[in-house]
């Protein structure tokens, strides 16, 4: 599928390698490497539990230095990828946070998901060889860099990396059918699974799970969870007076799980 290049291996063999040079000069223009180079960081990497990419996973390769060849950095607001790029890369965030955007049809934007640390972006590009949403940085963020050439050919080589691989993709697939369940469920619900969702993934990332940063503003919740910026607000205005969380302006802490819990499986009418 790749066009292929020879590179002798440590007992001198001969290791067929992806040959795509617009790929690396495209990528190699956006990275920077903060240590020796991308494997180093990733052994040292706090996030390696919950990474797209685990090198504890993925230590039986001797190539494993070519999977990620550096990070890329992302300033608040900018897009690492706008719908209809190219695919060349996937990408797993390295800090920081992104939301997933789609254009519909009368000009408004969908978000479709939010993205956080250790999770991986740009799986949605690999159908149709470009990327079919925006992938926009809620704050300042980095992102390790995966050529896909790269990881198509270790996946292929290493057993590893390819079962590493369907589980990247297994997981998005959940992400996304939780999302779809999101819109069968009443406002109250929503808004409840979605707070309860963010404390598991932060606590997954050794974060608090009760005291977290909402980086996306009301009216990007209301797009995703399919409601209106005010009744995104009154809920949450209405939970705060309920004893289950607090809320000063981005800042939210859940005062009372079991109470979320319950909201988010059994809503009482309001």
């Amino acid at each position: 599928m790749f066009g292929t290049s020879e590179r002798a291996g440590k007992g001198g063999s001969a290791d067929k390698r992806p040959a795509s040079t617009a790929v690396r000069d495209e990528t190699a223009a956006h990275l920077r490497s903060p240590h020796a180079g991308a494997s180093s960081s990733c052994k040292t990497c706090s996030l390696r539990p919950v990474c797209a990419v685990n090198p504890d996973e993925l230590a039986c390769s001797q190539q494993m230095e070519d999977l990620v060849l550096g990070y890329r950095q992302v300033k608040k607001g900018e897009a690492l990828f706008r719908v209809g790029d190219p695919f060349t890369n996937l990408y797993a965030i390295r800090t920081g946070s992104f939301k997933k955007v789609t254009l519909l049809a009368d000009g408004r934007e969908q978000v479709t998901g939010f993205h956080v640390s250790g999770e991986s972006l740009g799986t949605d590009g690999i159908a149709a060889a470009q990327y079919a949403s925006d992938a926009i940085a809620l704050e300042d963020s980095s992102v390790c860099v995966m050529p896909f050439d790269l990881l198509e050919w270790l996946s292929r080589e290493v057993d590893a990396v390819r079962h590493h691989v369907f589980r990247m993709l297994s997981a998005q697939l959940v992400r996304e059918s939780n999302s779809m369940m999101l819109l069968t469920m009443t406002a109250d619900e929503r808004v409840a699974a979605f707070l309860l969702d963010l404390s598991r993934r932060w606590q997954a990332r050794s974060y608090s799970p009760s005291a977290f940063a909402l980086r996306m503003t009301r009216e990007e919740t209301g797009s995703f969870l399919g409601l209106k910026l005010e009744t995104v607000s009154r809920t949450l205005s209405r939970f705060q007076k309920q004893g289950l969380v607090q809320v000063r302006g981005k800042d939210v802490r859940i005062l009372d799980f079991a109470g979320l819990i319950e909201v988010a499986h059994h809503p009482s009418s309001s």
